[in-house]
């Protein structure tokens, strides 16, 4: 399923699209940069300090949770009572500087007709300084983030709900774009078409191979690893645009 190059894409399941929602980290700009590695570590530094653990042991208590809750943050709010704001403040102290902007996507994304909406599990602030460091800020109608979504995160299905009455998006004429397949199920499974992004070669070291999984199910309506390339296609071949009534 990953398109080998832009032309073998088909837009027509596009042309009903008036919404284009984006996940952040490893989506809007390449895993290979690494930034999840930072975000990564931090995490698990911070649960090391909070439980008095060995770096290794927090490490896996990290993973263990970010695969059954969504988050890692989900999992040590339901498992230890921890305070969400601080850890979203730590986690995402990182350094920008292995980003850089991307004017090719940005001009692609500011070509799609409607909305454009950012949906991440991480926090408005981090998500914001993301976007402007890739100078695509400007692009996005609104970050919905997990403060917004009230601590439930993607995959769960009152998640999607949660985005999709907050920001007026009717499911079937939305795109989902993200970088991990099980969270297109339930967006899929809600009439949106669903894109997922994977890194050329389709491996990075820091991920866990859970990661990988549900890449050729159902529920993935197209693969690439080039968005840039992918969205020039889709703006290219969507439909002219009605003409205004006149007044």
């Amino acid at each position: 399923m990953i398109l080998p190059s832009p032309a073998a894409l088909s837009s027509a399941t596009f042309d009903r699209v008036d919404t284009w929602v984006f996940d952040l980290d490893n989506t809007l700009y390449p895993a290979q940069h690494d930034l999840w590695g930072q975000i990564d570590a931090r995490m698990k530094a911070y649960i090391s300090n909070l439980l008095g653990i060995a770096p290794e042991e927090a490490f896996r208590i990290q993973k263990d949770y970010y695969r059954r809750y969504g988050t890692s943050l989900r999992g040590l709010m339901i498992e230890h009572g921890v305070e969400p704001a601080a850890f979203l403040a730590h986690v995402h102290d990182v350094d920008l500087s292995t980003l850089d902007a991307s004017p090719r996507l940005a001009a692609a994304i500011e070509a799609l007709p409607g909305q454009k909406l950012v949906y991440t599990n991480g926090s408005e602030r981090h998500a914001r300084n993301v976007l402007e460091k890739l100078g695509m800020d400007a692009h996005f109608t609104a970050v919905h983030d997990i403060v917004a979504a009230e601590f439930h995160p993607k995959p769960t299905e009152e998640a999607y709900e949660r985005f999709l009455r907050a920001h007026g998006v009717e499911a079937t004429r939305a795109a989902m774009f993200e970088d991990l397949a099980r969270n297109l199920e339930v967006p899929h499974r809600l009439g949106m078409v669903t894109v997922l992004v994977v890194p050329p070669g389709q491996t990075v070291a820091a991920r866990e191979s859970w990661e990988f999984e549900g890449r050729e199910d159902a529920y993935v309506n197209h693969v690439t690893e080039d968005l840039a390339g992918f969205l020039e296609a889709v703006a290219r071949d969507l439909p002219p645009p009605l003409p205004a009534d006149p007044e």
